[in-house]
């Protein structure tokens, strides 16, 4: 009964979402209220830990994910605004007008740029928002964005997860991101090729769609597992997408000249000047996120310690701080790129702030959401429940343990909507497992990680970005349902590769 009341909340919200079609902001004020019931009642957390769960999950909601969201949907709203974005369209489709090539290189290549460089979403709703500029159905580019953001997710946020699973195992940060690229090897060949298939699934297009998948994956591969063993988890995503961009221009231009006859490439007929004005929204948002990353630590630590505002909450009797450091904060970078980008692209102050206004507007129900979702998962994660099933799985499972420990994270990247915090949240279970079954921690808490990337692809926080960015809020229940195979069969390939190599 206590598992069952546990994963009450998460069979209510897939229930209400992918079944009923109810719509995200309703569906997860629900499964909230039904989860404050469960946390009073059945686990017998008090109503001041209930209300300080809830408010501290609101806090983690609004800041960094939801002014990252804003920001990162401003930033394309302010390229339309600028009519720059019909540039970018054309540099696109001067690379090529073939469908796969063009899902692949904006969600794999730049998508997962975005996810290495930023996280917290910008990965699903930059790339969602470009391909519906250049024609592609709304629910389609929702799909094809949220399948992208799974294997860099894993390194996302210049190596956030990983460094913080080593912070809680105590394992060698080098060998989990060694560990973490061997382990996802066959999803860096697998989803290359979902995207391009989906993207053009008619069977002469099956060669091509190969090739394309198995050159992606093999640069993806080898550049993440160098930068792994050498570098350190910062850099293997970043490399990846970058090595993975230039091949796929490269294909492109093979392509191209192969089927010359065939395709007809409408001449750009822009000067450099105009490019380069096009692309800058992107390249102030790439070069401040970069410039502020860990990798340069001498920056980022003196702009940390400048504009710092500390957000203290007590749970469960201990106090827990949560500093919010806006110089280093994505979401005000963001703003900072695409306000200073739309400036120098002809927009005006008063029209960039309206344009700023009109973008929180349009995310009103995201903001419902993604508040409710955070908020809910700090309750179960406060009152025990989240625990609960784990340990639960862990013991049903017995030696078929490690078949099964993706799914874990899967879970914890479902409920909280982050790689890094279902790594905090279930980390330290997957080590301990690990020693109880003789089986390595580095292999299991690893595996706590890759699973979390499948689950990535249907956590609701991630689907209500994706169906804001393509106005298709209401629809989650949708984009659930046609998103769900594609993370059950991640995360169950991702299992048998680490049972089998245990």
């Amino acid at each position: 009964m206590e598992i069952f009341l546990a994963s009450l909340p998460i069979i209510l919200l897939i229930a209400l979402m992918g079944v009923f079609k109810m719509s995200g902001d309703k569906s997860s004020v629900i499964t909230l209220g039904v989860t404050i019931v469960l946390a009073l009642t059945a686990f017998h957390l008090s109503g001041t830990d209930t209300f300080n769960s809830f408010l501290y999950g609101a806090i983690k909601a609004i800041s960094p994910i939801l002014i990252i969201i804003w920001m990162a949907i401003y930033s394309y709203n302010v390229l339309v605004l600028t009519k720059k974005m019909e540039i970018l369209k054309q540099q696109f489709a001067s690379i090529s007008t073939d469908k796969s090539i063009q899902v692949l290189l904006i969600t794999w290549g730049f998508g997962g740029l975005l996810e290495a460089m930023a996280g917290f979403g910008t990965a699903v709703a930059i790339p969602a928002a470009i391909l519906i500029g250049l024609g592609f159905k709304p629910g389609f580019s929702a799909l094809v964005s949220l399948i992208a953001n799974s294997v860099a997710t894993a390194f996302g946020a210049v190596g956030t997860p990983v460094i913080v699973l080593a912070q809680e195992t105590g394992l060698s940060v080098h060998e989990l991101s060694s560990t973490i690229v061997l382990q996802q090897s066959v999803l860096m060949f697998l989803i290359p090729f979902i995207l391009v298939f989906l993207s053009d699934p008619h069977l002469k297009s099956l060669p091509k769609n190969l090739l394309l998948s198995v050159a992606v994956g093999s640069v993806s591969f080898l550049a993440q597992y160098l930068a792994a063993c050498y570098l350190g988890a910062e850099t293997p995503a970043i490399l990846g997408s970058l090595a993975s961009i230039l091949v796929i221009i490269l294909l492109a231009k093979v392509f191209r000249k192969h089927t010359q006859e065939k395709e007809t490439i409408t001449p750009i007929k822009y000067t450099t000047g105009q490019i380069f004005q096009a692309w800058i929204v992107y390249i102030l948002i790439l070069g401040l996120v970069i410039i502020t990353s860990p990798l340069f630590p001498a920056i980022r630590n003196t702009l940390d310690g400048l504009l710092i505002s500390p957000i203290q909450i007590s749970i469960l009797g201990v106090p827990k701080l949560y500093p919010i450091h806006w110089l280093t904060h994505t979401g005000l970078l963001l703003f900072i790129g695409a306000f200073a980008g739309g400036f120098i692209q002809g927009a005006s102050v008063g029209a960039l702030l309206q344009e700023l206004w009109k973008t929180l507007v349009q995310l009103k129900k995201t903001i419902i959401t993604v508040i409710c979702l955070v908020s809910l998962s700090t309750i179960m994660d406060t009152a025990g429940m989240i625990n609960i099933l784990a340990v639960a799985l862990a013991t049903a499972t017995g030696a078929l343990y490690p078949l099964f420990a993706p799914a874990i994270g899967a879970l914890g990247t479902f409920l909280t909507g982050s790689d890094t915090s279902a790594n905090i949240l279930f980390g330290k279970l997957q080590a301990q497992v690990a020693a109880n079954i003789g089986v390595d921690p580095t292999w299991l808490s690893a595996s706590n990680t890759v699973g979390a990337t499948g689950g990535k692809i249907i956590s609701p926080q991630s689907i209500a970005i994706a169906t804001s960015a393509s106005g298709h809020e209401g629809q989650e229940g949708n984009i659930l349902k046609s998103s769900l195979p594609y993370a059950i069969g991640y995360v169950i390939i991702a299992g048998v590769l680490v049972y089998f190599f245990s």
